[in-house]
Formats: structure tokens, sequence, C-alpha cells
């Protein structure tokens, strides 16, 4: 369609310039122009649209020419820029003009340039805030290759980047905060004031003071970790002169108003409250120099209650002896007497644990021993409400608590004695053998009573078999109740009693297929006492094999299971006691 319009107008102007032709030979011809001069005018008009159509024809070639540059050198632009920007080369479509291609290189050029302009600027401002950032967290500013242009992805890259270190900004501005508030409190605690430049730039308010950075936060960390420190010391120091401020108000025997009235009084920082407790302590310490006999006494009496205490023998009291009896009262004596105090204060602190274990099982012990001696009394089965079992319950409640609270002891002593590097000593002798000792002495006790049990039950059979007749009021034969007539098992002696008329009783033995039990109980008991008597060894000496050897260690563990060995000889329970 368009080369039909176009042949339309060079027709056109084909006729066009005809018409003029004809025209101009019209005017020519009424002018009597002749044919020599319209032949040079003719030519002139030739010239003329010659010239014209050259002149544009040059034009029109020069603007091709120009297109044709323009291309190129768009193609190259295009391929620049595709190239800094990290993108893929621009493809042209097939079938175009060269106005059409150029068009489109020309558009593509122009936003690709501006693009690059938007990621200039963009570059530039992250670049600022990156430089901010890393100056106040003294951190290595984000590569960016100098002259380059960023892509997208890094771009992408730089800005989450950015919210890293903005993030770690707010944790770090965070901390220091927190830091700062801490030191400022304990500062303030301790009505301490700020003394080096980094206390001074601590407890300052401003907020740009400090820059966060990792140096600056481990510098405040020391700092809190040094004034945590102190406020202990403090603390410490405080505590001790409450400490020796009491022992002086027990001392000196003060009054409780006056004592809690000035314990209202206390106020203000720990400074401040130190203050305040060492007058306190001068002040009593003055009026303690007039009343010193009075206050050694006292001192004395507390520490002979913590020796006590603390189970220290001889071996710890006689080397302070000579000051305990010493009668010439003076400030050093009681200067000797507070050091010692607070020598045996130390090792009772150091000791607690175990001298609380300690205190339990003997406590256990005791109720041990309480119920051997209640299982020798025969009475005890008379007991009614339960007594019985609520007894045999907390026997059993005893029986395991002893060896526990023995291994407890013996493992704990172990670690407290390698911990201090000397020795764990009760009443002078090692933990473990001072519980053996005891252990030992109930096992003697326990064969001096059966020694002496086997030697009353073998009188009291002897007297029972040769028992002087009695005489009984005349009235007959007496009936014995029923209830009260003993069973008589195949293996006893059935004893009749007859009755005479002068009342004289009369005891006839008559044996059974089988020897009386209690004979041969008493056989047994006389053969084990003429074997101990034969080797002139007590019991404990028996367990210890010789009389030099010293105490072994045993537990309850070992004694009992000694004791069941024994229990397969003799007879030790209170309802045996009966037959004899």
């Amino acid at each position: 369609m368009s080369s039909r319009r176009s042949e339309a107008l060079a027709f056109s102007l084909v006729t066009g310039i005809n018409h003029a032709m004809a025209k101009l030979v019209d005017i020519w011809d009424s002018m009597g122009i002749m044919e020599e001069q319209r032949v040079e005018r003719m030519e002139t008009v030739k010239k003329h649209i010659e010239g014209l159509l050259n002149d544009m024809i040059t034009e029109e070639e020069a603007l091709k020419h120009r297109i044709r540059t323009n291309v190129i050198t768009f193609e190259k632009q295009l391929d620049t820029l595709c190239l800094e920007m990290s993108m893929d080369p621009y493809k042209l479509e097939e079938g175009l003009t060269v106005l059409q291609i150029e068009k489109n290189l020309r558009l593509r050029v122009e936003v690709l340039t501006k693009e690059k302009g938007d990621r200039l600027k963009e570059l530039h401002g992250l670049q600022q805030q990156d430089k901010e950032l890393c100056l106040e967290l003294c951190v290595t500013p984000y590569y960016v290759p100098t002259g380059s242009i960023p892509s997208r992805t890094q771009l992408q890259e730089f800005r989450e980047h950015l919210k890293t270190l903005s993030e770690e900004k707010k944790s770090r501005a965070k901390v220091f905060s927190g830091l700062r508030e801490d030191i400022r409190k304990l500062m303030e605690d301790m009505g301490q004031k700020p003394e080096t430049s980094l206390e001074k730039e601590s407890v300052c308010h401003g907020e740009e003071i400090f820059l966060l950075t990792h140096e600056n936060i481990k510098a405040l960390q020391l700092l809190l970790s040094q004034m945590k420190v102190k406020k202990e010391s403090l603390m410490n120091t405080l505590a001790e002169l409450k400490e020796r401020a009491i022992s002086l108000w027990n001392r000196l025997e003060a009054l409780e108003q006056d004592r809690t009235a000035f314990q209202e009084s206390v106020r203000g920082t720990l400074s401040d409250q130190i203050a305040q407790w060492q007058g306190e302590v001068d002040r009593l310490t003055v009026l303690q120099k007039a009343m010193l006999e009075d206050v050694i006494d006292k001192v004395r009496q507390e520490l002979v209650a913590l020796w006590d205490k603390c189970n220290q023998g001889t071996e710890h009291r006689e080397p302070f002896n000579a000051h305990i009896c010493d009668d010439d009262f003076t400030e050093e004596l009681l200067a000797l007497h507070d050091a010692e105090l607070l020598k045996v204060k130390n090792y009772y602190d150091q000791a607690k644990p175990l001298l609380e274990v300690l205190q339990k099982w003997e406590k256990y012990w005791a109720l041990f021993l309480d119920f051997e001696k209640k299982a020798n009394d025969p009475n005890r089965f008379s007991n009614r409400g339960g007594a019985l079992l609520k007894e045999a319950k907390e026997k059993v409640k005893v029986q395991k608590m002893l060896p526990k609270l023995e291994e407890e002891l013996r493992t704990g002593v172990e670690s407290w004695e390698k911990d201090q590097g000397t020795a764990f000593l009760v009443q002078g002798q090692r933990v473990m053998t001072y519980i053996s000792t005891q252990w030992e002495e109930h096992k003697q006790l326990r064969g001096k009573e059966k020694s002496e049990r086997v030697t009353t039950s073998k009188k009291g059979e002897m007297t029972t078999l040769f028992k002087t007749p009695t005489k009984r009021a005349h009235g007959g034969m007496n009936t014995l109740t029923p209830n009260k007539i003993r069973k008589q098992t195949p293996t006893q002696p059935i004893m009749v009693r007859s009755y005479s008329c002068n009342s004289s009783s009369t005891f006839i033995s008559v044996p059974s297929s089988k020897p009386p039990l209690s004979q041969i109980q008493m056989q047994q008991k006389t053969k084990s006492l003429e074997r101990s008597s034969s080797s002139q060894r007590t019991p404990l000496q028996e367990y210890n094999g010789t009389e030099e050897k010293n105490p072994v260690d045993i537990s309850y563990s070992d004694f009992t299971g000694d004791l069941s060995k024994k229990t397969n000889d003799a007879v030790f329970n209170s309802t045996a006691k009966d037959l004899f």
C-alpha cells in the first residue's frame, strides 16, 4: 500500500513538473520569447530542479549514513553497558529496517544509561551508610570494585549487608546501654565516684561517646566484673563488721532496743553503711577495754562451746590451755582469744557439712544402741498400742541410715582431706577410726553381756534342778489354772508334782525321748564359755586377732554380718531367755 502511494506521489510530481513547464511555455509564447531564449530558460529550470533534487539526494544519503553510524555506535554502547552492568547482550529482532534498528538500539541505550545512573546513585548512598556503620562498629567496609557498576545481585547483597550491620548496631547498643546501666547502678550502690576515664565515660548519659566495638564491650564487661568484685568485697567487709559488732554486743550484753535502734539508723550506700558499722565497732571496742575480764570469760565459753561443736580433742585444745588459764587479762590476751576463736570458726565453716553428717550419724547411733538395749528387755512385749510395730519400723530405718551415713562420711572426708591437705579428726581420731571404735566397744559390751547371761542362766538351771521343797498350807491339792500351765513340747521334760499329807512337794523329772532344749542350749553355751576361758581372749581381741592390734575399720554392714554368723551358735533373742 505504501509503495503505491509513493508511486502516485512520484507520478504526480512528474505531472506537476510537466504542467509547470507547459505554463512556462505558454507564458513564454505570450511574451514572444524566441526559441533560443526558451531553451536557455528551460535549461535554467532544469538545473534548478536537478540541483534541488541532488541536494535532497545528498541530504538523504547523509541521513542514511548517519543512521548506519548511529546503529554501529549504539550497538557498541549497548554492548559496553551490558558488560558493565552484568547483563546479557541485547539481541535485535529479525526483519527490521535500519530506522527501526536505530530506534530500538537508541531506546535501549537510553534505558540502560538511566539504570546505570540509578545504580551508581544507589551505590553511593549505600556506601555512605556502610561507612557510618563501619565507623561506629569498627568493621571493614563492604568491598565494591572501584569504578565498576554493581549488578542487581551485588546491590541486593549490599542492602542485606547493611541490614545485618544495622541489627548488629542495635544489638551492641543494647549491650552497651545494659553494661553502662549496671556499672552506674553498682557505683551508686557502693557510693563510689568515677575515677578513671573509662568509668567517667561509662556513667555519662551520652550515647555517642562510645564506639560500639567489641574491644569497648570487653572493656565495659571487665569494668563491670571489677565493680562486682569490689561490691562483693564491700559486702564481705560489711558482713564482717556486722558480725564483729554483734559479737561485741553479746559480750557487752548490750540492750536489744539499742541494737535495733542502731540497725534501723544505718542508711545510705555501702560505703556509708561500712563507715557507720565501723564507728559502732570502734565504740564497742573502747567499751570492751574497760570490761576485759568479763569479755575474755565469755570468749572462752564461746571457744569451748565451738571446740565441742567441732568435736576437737585435746590435741587441738592443749596448745591454747596456757592462755585459757591465764589470769592476766590484757588486750593482748583478748586478741589471742579472738584469733583462736576466728581460727576455730573458719574450721567449722569449712567442715560444717561433714560435722552435720557426723552429728546425724551419732543421732542414729544413739537410737541403734537404744534399740539394742530394748531388745534385751522382756517387758517390752507387754506394751500395747502398736509400740512394737513402730519400734520395728524405726529400727529398720536406723539399720538403713547407719551404713549410708558412714559411706557418706567416708567419701566426704576423703574429698575434704584432699582439698584441705590435712586430716579430719574427731576427738583426736580419724573419723572412720572413731566409728570403728564405737562399733568395737559395742561389740565388746555385747560379748560381755553374753558371757554374763550364759553364766547367770547356768546358775539358774542348777538352782532349778536342785530346788529345796517348800511347805504348803493344809487344804488338799491345789489345782493349777489351765492358762498358767506351760505347754510342753516333745523336747521338754515333763515335770509332775505330787502332794503328800504333810504338804511337802516332790519333783519327779520324767525324761522324754529327746534331751530338753534348755539342756542343749546350756551345753552349747557352756562349751562356748570353756573355749573362751581356755583361750583367755575378749570378744574385741577375738575380732582383732591380738591385744596389741589397733581397732580396724568396721561398719554397720560388717557388724551385722558378723552378728548373723554368731547367731548360728547361740540364741540371743529375748524369747529364748524364758527357757532358762
